[in-house]
C-alpha cells in the first residue's frame, strides 16, 4: 500500500518537474513550450504563403520534417528546440524550386569542344553541333558526376527541388539510379527523368520511356524518398504519336508528371506543320497528351491558339530566359501567358543554376523585348521561382512556403552588404535586384540542415568537385577525339 503510494508521488514530482521546464511564466500565467528539432528566429521570414505574410522579425519552427509553427517574434514563448538559428539580419524563406534543368549541361561549361566546331547559327545546329554530339558519349559515370555537381550549385544558390532530364541514348538503362546516389549524397530533393527521342529509332524513345516507368515504379510511392520520377519526352519533333500516347498512359497510370520541349526553336513548328498539318501544341491536344500534370518547357513559338490551348487543359509552362538568350531562340510570350492565367515558373535549361540570375533575367528580359517597363513585378518573379513551382510539380500543400504542416525546405540568406534597408516592403526587390546565391548561407531541406554558413555538411564538396572535374576531363578527351556532329540518322542516306 505505502509503496503503491509513493511510486505515485514520484511520478506526480517527475510530472511537475517536466512540466516546469516545458512551460514559461508570463505576467503570472503559464504557457506550455513544445520542444521542437529547430528554431530560426528574429529573421526576416517571406513566407510565400496564400496572403504573402512577411514577419519581421519572425521565426520558423521545425520538428523533424514538418513546419510546425510560423510567426511574428523569435519564437521563445512557444518552443525550445535542440538547435536554435539566430537568423538577425537575414531572409528566411521557402527553398526555391527549379521548373526544369539538365544536369549534364554542367559538363560542357567552357569546354574546348566550342572552339572545335563550326560555331552554330540557329538552334537547330546547336543541337546537331553541341548537345547531341554529348549526350551519344555520356555514361553512368558521367551521370552520377553532372547529378553531383548539379545538386552541388543547387544547394548553394538556395535551390532545393529540382525537375531534371538526361538524354543520354548509350547509357539508358538504370541511368537513373546512379543520378538519384549523387542527390540523395548531397541530401537536395528532385524529380528525375530520361530523355525519351526517336531521333536515332523508334525502340530507343520507348526504351528511355520504360527506363523513366523503371524508376517511378522505384521511387514513386515511398514517401521516405526524397527523389521521385517522371517521365520526359524530348520535343514534338522528334517523338512519334505513339510515344506519346505511350507517356501520357504511363503517366495515367503512375499519376506522375509529364514533360517535354515544345517550341523552343522554329524546327517544332516547322516540322508538325509539315507531316501532321498542325502546330506542336495542337498536336499534344488532339492526342489528349495535355493536362494539369504537363509542364511545357519553353514555349517560345506559340501563337494565341497555342495559348488557350495550355489554358485549358491546365498545363504549365516551365520559362528558361537565360537558356532562350543563349541559345537565341527568341522569348516566349510569358506576360500574356500569366494575363491568362497559365501557371509560369522558372527553370535554367542546364545553362545558369543560381536562382538569382535566372529570376533577374526574368525580371528583365520582357520589359525590354516588350518595350513596356511595367511588365514582371519582383513579386510575381519570386512566386515564379516558389510556389508556382511547387504547384507544377503537383505539391504545393508540401513546399513553395513556409506554412505550418508544410516540408521544412527552408533556406537563409544573408547578404554581406546592401545599398539600402531590408524590410517588408524592400525585399522583394532585393531579391532580384540586389541578391545572388553566394548570399544564401544556410539550406535546410527535409527539416535536416545540409549547408551551414555556406560549408555543405552532407559530403567532401573538395572532394567532389575534383571527382567531377576528372571525369569530365576524360569525358571532353572522347569529345574531342570522337565528338561527331549528329543528323537525323532515320533519314540519312544509306551508303
Amino acid at each position: 500500500m505505502f509503496g503503491s503510494f509513493y511510486s505515485s508521488a514520484k511520478l506526480i514530482y517527475v510530472a511537475t518537474i517536466i512540466y516546469y521546464i516545458n512551460s514559461r511564466t508570463i505576467c503570472g500565467e503559464v504557457f506550455l513550450v513544445k520542444k521542437v528539432s529547430i528554431l530560426i528566429r528574429n529573421g526576416l521570414v517571406v513566407t510565400m504563403d496564400d496572403k504573402r505574410r512577411i514577419y519581421n522579425p519572425g521565426y520558423v519552427a521545425i520538428d523533424e520534417d514538418k513546419i510546425v509553427g510560423v510567426g511574428r517574434g523569435d519564437g521563445a514563448d512557444k518552443y525550445t528546440a535542440e538547435e536554435v538559428i539566430d537568423a538577425r539580419g537575414s531572409i528566411v524563406m521557402p527553398g526555391f524550386l527549379c521548373a526544369h534543368t539538365h544536369f549534364y549541361g554542367e559538363l560542357l561549361r567552357a569546354s574546348p569542344w566550342f572552339a572545335k566546331i563550326d560555331p552554330p547559327t540557329d538552334f537547330m545546329q546547336n543541337l546537331q553541333r553541341i548537345w547531341w554530339a554529348l549526350d551519344v558519349l555520356l555514361t553512368h559515370e558521367d551521370a552520377y558526376a553532372a547529378a553531383l555537381i548539379g545538386s552541388i550549385d543547387f544547394v548553394k544558390s538556395g535551390t532545393t527541388m529540382f525537375f531534371d532530364n538526361i538524354s543520354a541514348p548509350n547509357a539508358i538503362e538504370g541511368i537513373l539510379d546512379h543520378m538519384e546516389k549523387a542527390v540523395n549524397e548531397v541530401g537536395l530533393r528532385g524529380i528525375l527523368s530520361f530523355e525519351a527521342t526517336q531521333r536515332r529509332s523508334i525502340g530507343e524513345g520507348i526504351r528511355g520511356v520504360r527506363e523513366n516507368e523503371r524508376f517511378i515504379k522505384k521511387n514513386n510511392n515511398d514517401p521516405n524518398k526524397l527523389v521521385k520520377g517522371a517521365i520526359y519526352l524530348h520535343a514534338s519533333f522528334t517523338v512519334t504519336d505513339e510515344l506519346f500516347r505511350m507517356a501520357r498512359e504511363i503517366a495515367n497510370k503512375y499519376n506522375a508528371l509529364l514533360s517535354i520541349h515544345v517550341e523552343e526553336g522554329l524546327v517544332d513548328v516547322y516540322h508538325n506543320l509539315e507531316r501532321y498539318g498542325i502546330r506542336p501544341v495542337e498536336r499534344m491536344e488532339k492526342l489528349g497528351f495535355l493536362g494539369p500534370d504537363v509542364i511545357l518547357v519553353h514555349v517560345v513559338q506559340a501563337n494565341d491558339d497555342e495559348l488557350a490551348i495550355i489554358k485549358k487543359t491546365g498545363a504549365h509552362v516551365a520559362h528558361n530566359a537565360m537558356s532562350n538568350m543563349l541559345n537565341a531562340v527568341g522569348v516566349p510570350p510569358i506576360p500574356k501567358m500569366m494575363k491568362l492565367g497559365i501557371n509560369v515558373g522558372i527553370g535554367n535549361d542546364g545553362y545558369i543554376f543560381d536562382v538569382f540570375e535566372n529570376m533577374r533575367s526574368t525580371y528583365l528580359i520582357h520589359k525590354v523585348w516588350n518595350l513596356d517597363p511595367r511588365l514582371m513585378t519582383p513579386q510575381e518573379v519570386v512566386e515564379m521561382a516558389t510556389i508556382n513551382v511547387a504547384k507544377m510539380f503537383g505539391v504545393e500543400k508540401e513546399l513553395g512556403s513556409i506554412e505550418k504542416g508544410k516540408k521544412a525546405d527552408i533556406i537563409i540568406i544573408k547578404p554581406e552588404y546592401t545599398p539600402t534597408p531590408v524590410n517588408e516592403q524592400t525585399v522583394y526587390g532585393h531579391l532580384i535586384n540586389t541578391f545572388n546565391g553566394r548570399d544564401v548561407r544556410t539550406v535546410i531541406v527535409n527539416g535536416k540542415i545540409i549547408m551551414r554558413d555556406r560549408k555543405l555538411l552532407t559530403i567532401d564538396e573538395a572532394k567532389a568537385v575534383e571527382y567531377v572535374h576528372k571525369t569530365v576531363e576524360k569525358l571532353w578527351d572522347r569529345l574531342l577525339s570522337k565528338g561527331e556532329y549528329q543528323l537525323d540518322v532515320l533519314e540519312l542516306p544509306k551508303k
